[in-house]
């Protein structure tokens, strides 16, 4: 018969050897806690999925062109919807698990068209709201992606705004407490160029923020125009329109827009130093120095 003592004694060593290969193994994780790793790349692509926007509008320009001026203009129209800028680029989807891209791809789906999607709904969803039938886009670094928001919506319209470089430059360097003139002028260069292939590519209706400034009715009769809507007196007193905050990161929101007045559009210095590049492209535009 086995002695009871020795029994328990051999427990109490197995128990002893458990908590010692605990003690020195790593901790286990709750694997449900943490994201699969990221799948490879897969060559897939997702066919376009049915829009509820079926042609929105782009403003594409260079930041400080005037976007949030012509925006404003618009917006004062009784069918057009221009809201701040929506920086839909940023808006992005995240396939977390090793599984999810299969499941979307089940349903003819991959995250640059979950995204577009996405975007879609949130112009839809704006525009209903608003109650009105265009809505308008103006976010600037919406040009450094243009291809993509062609991709998107085959059908969009866009609205080339365009301003003298060396005058972007000047604008950009006086809103910068210290400003490195070197980086102001590659932005601006980055931007121009992108404007230029969408010029080229996109057959967009082509304005300048100096035209607009000058001739405002002029300018926007041709928007509208280009829009197949009717121009409206009450969109050049767009002061008197409710357009949201203007506040940072959404537009401009300086003293000049805050005015509610259409005010003359600041010169490009001459003795602003430009690249030769963004001098080729001002003449290309139309600017004489």
């Amino acid at each position: 018969m086995r002695d009871p003592r020795m029994a328990a004694i051999g427990k109490g060593l197995k128990r002893r050897g458990r908590l010692v290969m605990q003690a020195v193994s790593p901790p286990r994780r709750n694997l449900d806690a943490i994201p699969a790793p990221r799948p490879a790349a897969d060559t897939y692509t997702a066919p376009l999925a049915p829009r509820l926007v079926d042609s929105p509008v782009f403003v594409l320009s260079s930041v400080r062109s005037g976007s949030t001026l012509l925006r404003v203009l618009l917006n004062s129209h009784s069918r057009i919807r221009a809201p701040h800028e929506m920086h839909l680029r940023t808006v992005h989807v995240n396939l977390s698990r090793d599984f999810t891209a299969d499941a979307m791809r089940a349903l003819h789906l991959d995250k640059d068209e979950l995204e577009h999607v996405l975007w879609d709904r949130v112009l839809h969803l704006e525009l209903t709201r608003s109650g009105k039938d265009v809505i308008v886009d103006k976010t600037p670094p919406n040009t450094l992606v243009w291809p993509r928001l062609r991709r998107c919506w085959p059908n969009a319209r866009y609205i080339l705004l365009l301003r003298h470089p060396g005058a972007v430059v000047t604008s950009l360097t006086d809103r910068r407490a210290d400003p490195d003139h070197e980086a102001v002028r590659a932005e601006v260069l980055d931007y121009s160029e992108k404007l230029e292939e969408a010029r080229l590519n996109l057959d967009p209706h082509v304005i300048t923020y100096e035209e607009l400034t000058a001739e405002p009715e002029k300018v926007t009769r041709g928007v509208c125009g280009h829009l197949g809507v009717p121009w409206e007196p009450g969109m050049l007193d767009y002061g008197s329109k409710d357009h949201g905050t203007f506040r940072p990161q959404l537009g401009d929101w300086s003293s000049t827009i805050k005015s509610g007045r259409i005010q003359s559009a600041r010169c490009a210095d001459p003795g602003v130093d430009l690249p030769p590049r963004l001098r080729e492209l001002a003449q290309a535009w139309g600017y004489r120095d």
